[in-house]
């Protein structure tokens, strides 16, 4: 059984590191672009749609750039992630 304490702790542990993953990619680009997105919008997602990014950051920068720009099609397991980051950034 989980305490209350621990859950908080592990969530919170969760979110930092999605935001470091988030600010240290690789290229600018994408620091710049999932960066801020972390830093303002991982707290309030839902549980699936946090889920749903922590799998998006396991993809490599020049895909998720590509897809991000919609320079080529994201995997629909993506969509939903990188509308919501477009979003945020006002695309």
């Amino acid at each position: 059984m989980t305490r209350t304490g621990d859950a908080d702790t592990a969530s919170v542990q969760r979110l930092k590191r999605n935001r470091i993953r988030s600010w240290r990619r690789g290229t600018k680009e994408m620091d710049l672009i999932l960066g801020p997105y972390a830093d303002g919008a991982l707290a309030d997602l839902a549980a699936a749609d946090l889920d749903a990014y922590e799998s998006l950051l396991n993809e490599n920068d020049q895909d998720l750039y590509r897809w991000y720009s919609r320079q080529a099609e994201a995997p629909e397991r993506h969509a939903r992630a990188l509308d919501l980051i477009r979003s945020y950034h006002g695309f």
